[in-house]
């Protein structure tokens, strides 16, 4: 993303604009959409995970980033309006650190944040050399200053400074919800966006009752959100890290009525179709669950065929996608047996193309 976008007095504008394209592309599909409620970002300090080169000049540091029409041009950074106040605080007393540190600074070529509403921060130093006794020594003192913390990189090599995650904690609808962020995994990267998805998804579901089947959970940031509007659940994600952190937050929020799987979407397709039968399901009965509402975040490739012939068989879905073109092939995919009984757009990267959404949908 160009920094010359970046135009707050352009921000609701280029957001209609996507809205816009979002509701034609249905229309022109001949899908029924109902009108989306609009969930509009903050135009400037919504980006709580942002990453820069580091670009060394003679003995000059510079934050830098490169133009997608030349992406072979560095463009010198001194801040980044769109980045959370946090972030933008650390930027300038973090270059200065690196360049007067030459323990920190030597072949450092990328520099990651992460931070969260709570107020906690990481940062990410990626190298170009073998990390020593020497660098963890200054990026001890580094996180003490600071108040981060560090994990330093390189090729086969991580040291962690403090801890390699973050505790998010976020109110949502009078609940305060805490998760884990862990360090390299997915987090949503717009706080407020996120607060607003979380809100309108509880909305959808309320007083549904029955069960949750929940794909692609992730870190369980919106399971904890959904867990108290329904008896059990049932939720499944396919990485190792990312079912740590979700276990994580449903201890650290309490709650006793989610079962964590660690399976693909097509292999819990196969195991409630009774086509297959899985040991990582050996504790979970699955007769034991009425569900009444499947619930999908799925990647950018949007639903497989086994995942769709699965929801074809629910009384209600609800799907966020980041994806509108998969996500109205998969709408289109399920007309025989579902219609469109809400719908929702978020936008968690204003200045940019990308649109992230949500419908609930209801067996016809």
């Amino acid at each position: 993303m160009p920094l010359s976008r970046i135009d707050p007095a352009r921000y609701f504008a280029l957001f209609a604009d996507k809205v816009e394209k979002f509701r034609r592309s249905f229309a022109d599909a001949g899908v029924h959409l109902p009108v989306p409620q609009e969930f509009a970002s903050q135009p400037l300090g919504y980006r709580l995970r942002a990453e820069f080169r580091l670009w060394h000049t003679g003995g000059r540091l510079d934050y830098a980033m490169f133009d997608p029409a030349n992406p072979r041009r560095a463009v010198p950074v001194d801040d980044f309006p769109p980045a959370a106040d946090l972030v933008r605080a650390l930027m300038p007393k973090l270059r200065a650190r690196l360049q007067s540190d030459e323990n920190l600074r030597q072949r450092i070529f990328q520099i990651e944040f992460l931070t969260t509403l709570k107020g906690e921060a990481l940062v990410s130093l990626i190298y170009h050399r073998r990390l020593d006794a020497e660098w963890e020594a200054a990026a001890q003192m580094l996180a003490a200053d600071f108040g981060v913390q560090v994990v330093g990189r390189s090729r086969g090599q991580k040291i962690v400074i403090g801890r390699d995650w973050l505790e998010e904690e976020i109110e949502v609808d009078g609940l305060r919800l805490r998760t884990c962020q862990i360090e390299g995994g997915f987090t949503q990267p717009n706080g407020e966006i996120n607060r607003a998805m979380l809100s309108w998804a509880r909305a959808q579901v309320a007083g549904q009752g029955g069960d949750l089947l929940e794909l692609y959970c992730g870190n369980g940031n919106f399971t904890v959100a959904l867990a108290p509007l329904f008896g059990k659940v049932l939720a499944t994600e396919l990485s190792k890290t990312s079912v740590a952190a979700a276990r994580w937050g449903l201890e650290a929020n309490g709650m006793s009525n989610v079962a964590l799987a660690r399976m693909a979407s097509s292999e819990i397709s196969a195991a409630l179709a009774r086509e297959r039968v899985f040991r990582r399901l050996q504790e979970h009965d699955l007769d034991a669950y009425r569900f009444s509402t499947l619930f999908v975040d799925p990647p950018r490739a949007g639903l497989d065929a086994p995942t769709l012939a699965l929801a074809r068989g629910f009384e209600h879905m609800l799907y966020i996608s980041c994806n509108p073109v998969t996500l109205l092939e998969n709408v289109i995919a399920l007309e025989s047996t579902h219609r469109i009984v809400a719908s929702a757009v978020f936008d968690q990267f204003p200045y940019t193309g990308h649109l992230e959404s949500g419908l609930l949908l209801a067996r016809n």
